[in-house]
């Protein structure tokens, strides 16, 4: 701040070179995001499927290689056994299951990265063809992810065929059950009818903070060409914004005309 000739504070524009660097690499970060997904949007199918495959492996197996240094000793835990040693089926199907789930960074590397690789594309294919992404989607593409990370994995018995529907078919209610949970929680309050007029007055009036006095002394639109000074006074509306609404009701041409013909 500056002492300007008449007294006055006046605040001085940082020059860019100053800002906040942080600040600075978040927009130049937002800004190429921007620029690739409007230029993802223009190429075809074939070269957009390809791109988010790549890319989102390629962050799977970065998340994969981090988890895999976490587990890198785990292998020791569960060695592989012996070529004479004879072990059920079942017992060799757990032991594999194991080795896959646990193994170093190369391994959860290629598992996270078929994983999320498969989902993205399958998701990307059919978000361009149907023009929308819903639960269908997004089942149809775990079921992919789960039945490649099946087969990449090796988890399960002999049968690599039935492992990989089993294992699709359990990534992909899995997913299913979490989309319907996220649109659920994400999706906004339904708009109360009763209130459509009186949320726009308070809008434009600047008074959204009194919506709740409204709901709480049930004034409906309805009662809107009917209120009074004491009617807002009961909800406990201080008296400028009971003159703002009230002037705001009077120059209301429809609102004017419903409180004349109800007189």
């Amino acid at each position: 701040m500056e002492q300007g000739k008449q007294g006055v504070m006046v605040a001085k524009v940082m020059p860019q070179h100053l800002q906040n660097p942080i600040e600075q690499l978040q927009g130049r970060f937002k800004e190429l995001e921007t620029r690739f997904r409007v230029w993802l949007s223009k190429q075809s199918l074939a070269v957009e499927a390809a791109v988010v495959t790549t890319t989102s492996a390629a962050q799977g197996a970065a998340i994969g290689a981090f988890m895999g240094t976490l587990t890198a000793d785990s292998p020791a835990t569960f060695p592989t056994p012996p070529p004479n040693t004879s072990l059920n089926p079942q017992a060799m199907a757990s032991l594999k299951q194991a080795q896959a789930l646990s193994g170093g960074p190369l391994i959860q590397a290629r598992n996270f990265a078929v994983m999320t690789g498969v989902n993205a594309g399958i998701s990307c294919v059919l978000k361009r063809l149907r023009g929308k992404e819903d639960v269908q989607s997004s089942m149809a593409a775990a079921f992919g992810s789960g039945a490649m990370f099946s087969l990449v994995s090796g988890m399960g018995g002999p049968n690599q065929a039935a492992n990989a529907v089993t294992s699709g078919l359990f990534f992909a209610l899995v997913q299913g059950g979490l989309f319907q949970i996220g649109q659920k929680f994400s999706q906004p309050p339904a708009e109360d009818i009763h209130y459509v007029k009186t949320r726009s007055m308070l809008q434009n009036l600047g008074l959204q903070s009194y919506e709740k006095n409204f709901k709480r002394g049930l004034l409906t639109d309805n009662t809107l060409p009917l209120l009074t000074d004491s009617a807002l006074r009961d909800v406990k509306i201080p008296p400028g914004p009971r003159l703002l609404i009230l002037d705001h009701i009077e120059r209301d041409s429809d609102l004017k005309e419903k409180r004349g013909s109800r007189r």
